[in-house]
């Protein structure tokens, strides 16, 4: 059983406002990446909320998620990552693996989310991590052998570091688009200009 953690607790200080409220083919970022969540194969689904969570929660009220709080949202992202696996062990304690992915890469697809579960399956390894540009990142899914190491992870970056540190446990699944990710205002602009040449 795979459970699915989306990192969604972040200020977006760089943009100015919420990313998660960015409209994108009639969606937000947000809304866009629960759906993808939904439609895969995970099961838990958990949603990590912080700094606008007042504003964000309502929104997710209906689908088939869990939403957490996460209080120690400015300390970066390894604070909701220890939340949301938290979260997902307790409501779900067979839990095998874990997916973790973010709201501001606007091209994950249910079948990327899939297709990590399946190379897991199929490669054995303990890591399968999305490969674009010259990295490896999220969505990224985790088995529970590293379980107790991400909850012992701390400050502004997210578990970037294990893909590196544990080479030989990882497989990757290409992700080119994965590149995208909406961090600034001409990040956005890029996106809209694209999606308008489609």
């Amino acid at each position: 059983m795979t459970g699915l953690v989306l990192l969604a607790a972040g200020a977006s200080k760089r943009l100015g406002k919420p990313k998660q409220e960015l409209l994108y083919q009639g969606e937000t970022l947000l809304q866009h990446a629960v759906y993808a969540a939904i439609k895969s194969v995970c099961k838990p689904i958990m949603v990590v909320l912080g700094a606008n969570a007042n504003q964000l929660s309502p929104k997710l009220s209906g689908e088939n998620v869990v939403t957490a709080h996460n209080p120690d949202w400015q300390e970066g992202m390894a604070s909701s990552l220890r939340v949301g696996l938290s979260e997902l062990i307790s409501i779900e304690p067979e839990v095998s693996d874990a997916i973790f992915m973010v709201c501001d890469q606007p091209f994950v697809d249910a079948a990327l989310l899939d297709k990590l579960v399946q190379t897991k399956q199929e490669s054995g390894k303990g890591i399968v991590a999305s490969a674009y540009g010259d990295t490896l990142g999220t969505p990224a899914l985790f088995d529970k052998a590293y379980f107790e190491e991400l909850m012992a992870l701390e400050g502004k970056g997210g578990a970037k570091e294990f893909l590196f540190k544990y080479n030989h446990d990882t497989a990757s699944v290409p992700f080119p688009q994965g590149v995208v990710d909406i961090d600034t205002p001409a990040d956005y602009d890029a996106l809209l200009d694209s999606s308008s040449k489609d």
